[in-house]
C-alpha cells in the first residue's frame, strides 16, 4: 500500500491558476525560529497577500487570544529539536481544531514534513519558496474549506485524512476510498473532484451493485446501434461522460469478474471503445473507486482481480467509521439540523441530554443513521428542541448479572424463551436461532417470534454492548 511519505515529493505545488480567483486568508500567526532568514520573507510575501501577520517565538504563546480568528499557522521548525517539535505540533493540532496548521521546511527536512503531516498538518511550504508558490498555498487552503460541503470531520484523524485527500487530488492516478456503509465515501469522493477540477468538470457516480449485470457493461462503456437487442440508438458509457472530470465507481467489489478485465485495460490504456463499436475514444478521466469491502480477503478468495486492485490502491483513503472519532458526532448533528430545518440554523436544538444520548450510541449506521436519526428528531420533536427520546436511540443499556444457562432455557422456542431468563440468557438464544438456520435472519426472526426488522435492532441493541456477532 503507498504510503503519504511514498508520493509526498510527487505533489503539484504549482497550481496557481486553479485557485487564481479565490480570496487569501486574512489574520495568519507564524510561530518558531522566528529569527531564521525565511521569517522575514515569509512575512512579507503573507503581507503582499493582504493578511495580517502576527509572530510568535513560543508555542506557549499561543493562547486562545493569539488564536482567536486565525486561519493558518505557520510552524518555522528550523532549530526546534525533532521530539519536541512533534509535541508541540501535536498538542498545536488537537487544540486549534479549526485553525490550519502548516509547517515550513528545508528541502532536506521533507521526511519531517511527512511526519507532520501525519499528526495532523494540511500542508506544508518548502523553503526556499516564490511568491506564487505562497499565494498557491493560501489558495488551496480557502478552496479546501470551501470544498468541504457536509463532509464534517473535527476530530484529529478526520483533519489527517482531509489533508491527505487535498494531496491526492493534486495527482491523476486513481483513488480508492474505503469505509463501512454510511461514512460518506461519495461526499469525500464529490470533495476531491471540487478540490481538483474546473467547476464545470463533470461529476459522474456509478453504483456497481445497483446495475443488472447484463446492464452494467453498455452504462459503463457505451455501444452502438445495433449492438444488442434493443439498442435502437447509439449511447455514451459512463466513462465518456465523465471526460474531463471524475468517474467514482461505486461499490467496486460487487463488479462482476468478467467486467473487472475489461475495467482494467481501459485503467491502462486510457481508452474505451463502445459495445459494438470499433473506434477507440480517448478518455482524461480520474477514476475513483470506493467499497465497503475488503478486497484483500476478495483477492484472496477469488472474486477480486489483483491486478486490479493494484490499479485502483495507488492512493488509498480510509474513512474511519463515525464510532471511532466521536468529535465529529454533534458537529455533524448540527449540520444536518441546519440541512433540515434552516429556519432553525441559528438556534442550538439540542438539549445537553440529547448530546450526551448521540455521544454514547455507537452509530452501526455512521453518519447515514446519525442523519436520518436528526431527520426524524425534527419532524417528531415537541416544541423547539430536541429531547433525547424524539432521537429514538435504545436507552444505554443497564449492566446486569449473567445467570448460568440452564438446559431447558433453549429447549423452548420462540418470545417464551427470551422472556425465560436474563438479558444474557436471551441474546445467546438470538444467536443460537441465527446459527441455526446458517445466518438466515428471516428464518431465525420466524422461529423467535418476531419481525425482520424487531430483530435488526435486537441485533443493533446486542453490538452496542460489545457482543461479537459471529454467526
Amino acid at each position: 500500500m503507498v504510503t503519504l511519505k511514498s508520493y509526498i515529493k510527487a505533489m503539484d505545488y504549482s497550481c496557481e491558476e486553479r485557485f487564481a480567483q479565490l480570496p487569501a486568508q486574512k489574520k495568519i500567526l507564524m510561530v518558531g525560529n522566528v529569527a531564521e532568514a525565511g521569517c522575514d520573507v515569509l512575512r512579507a510575501g503573507l503581507r503582499k497577500e493582504g493578511c495580517n501577520v502576527f509572530a510568535y517565538a513560543g508555542f506557549d504563546e499561543l493562547d486562545k487570544a493569539a488564536l482567536e480568528d486565525a486561519t493558518l499557522v505557520f510552524v518555522l521548525i528550523g532549530g526546534i529539536p525533532v521530539q519536541a517539535l512533534y509535541r508541540h505540533v501535536t498538542a498545536l493540532v488537537q487544540r486549534a481544531r479549526n485553525i490550519n496548521v502548516i509547517p515550513v521546511v528545508q528541502y532536506a527536512d521533507q521526511e519531517k514534513a511527512a511526519t507532520l503531516l501525519e499528526l495532523g498538518c494540511v500542508d506544508y511550504l518548502l523553503s526556499p519558496f516564490s511568491e506564487s508558490q505562497l499565494s498557491a498555498l493560501l489558495r488551496r487552503q480557502e478552496y479546501a474549506n470551501a470544498a468541504q460541503e457536509s463532509f464534517v470531520s473535527c476530530s484529529q484523524g478526520g483533519r489527517r485524512l482531509l489533508a491527505m485527500a487535498q494531496r491526492v487530488s493534486l495527482t491523476r492516478a486513481p483513488i480508492l476510498i474505503t469505509g463501512e456503509t454510511g461514512t460518506g465515501k461519495e461526499l469525500m469522493a464529490r470533495y476531491i473532484h471540487r478540490f481538483s477540477a474546473s467547476p464545470d468538470a463533470p461529476f459522474i457516480a456509478v453504483n456497481c451493485a445497483a446495475i443488472p449485470e447484463q446492464m452494467l457493461e453498455s452504462i459503463l462503456f457505451g455501444h452502438e446501434k445495433g449492438a444488442f437487442t434493443g439498442a435502437v440508438t447509439a449511447q455514451p458509457g459512463k466513462f465518456e461522460l465523465a471526460n474531463g472530470g471524475t468517474l467514482l465507481l461505486d461499490e467496486i467489489g460487487e463488479l462482476p469478474l468478467n467486467l473487472q478485465a475489461k475495467l482494467l485495460r481501459v485503467l491502462q490504456e486510457q481508452r474505451v471503445e463502445r459495445l459494438g463499436g470499433r473506434k477507440e475514444i480517448e478518455l482524461n478521466v480520474r477514476i475513483i473507486a470506493a467499497t465497503n469491502r475488503d478486497l484483500q480477503r476478495d483477492v484472496a478468495e477469488g472474486r477480486f482481480r489483483s491486478d486490479l486492485m493494484f490499479r485502483l490502491d495507488v492512493l488509498p483513503l480510509h474513512i474511519t467509521p463515525l464510532r471511532e472519532r466521536k468529535e465529529d458526532v454533534l458537529p455533524l448533528a448540527r449540520r444536518f439540523i441546519a440541512k433540515y430545518a434552516p429556519q432553525d440554523a441559528d438556534e442550538d436544538l439540542l438539549t445537553a441530554e440529547a448530546c450526551r444520548a448521540l455521544l454514547q450510541h455507537d452509530w452501526p449506521g455512521n453518519a447515514r443513521e446519525l442523519e436520518n436519526t436528526v431527520q426524524r428528531a425534527l419532524v417528531l420533536r415537541n416544541g423547539l428542541f430536541i429531547q433525547p427520546h424524539d432521537l429514538g436511540l435504545a436507552a444505554a443499556p443497564v449492566a446486569e448479572p449473567q445467570p448460568e444457562r440452564s438446559a431447558g432455557l433453549f429447549a423452548e422456542s420462540g418470545k417464551a424463551a427470551l422472556r425465560a431468563s436474563g438479558k444474557w440468557a436471551e441474546y445467546q438464544h438470538v444467536i443460537d436461532t441465527i446459527r441455526k438456520f446458517d445466518g438466515h435472519k428471516t428464518k431465525a426472526a420466524a422461529s423467535l417470534g418476531m419481525t425482520s426488522r424487531a430483530l435488526r435492532y435486537r441485533l443493533n441493541a446486542m453490538r452496542e454492548q460489545g457482543i461479537e456477532l459471529n454467526f
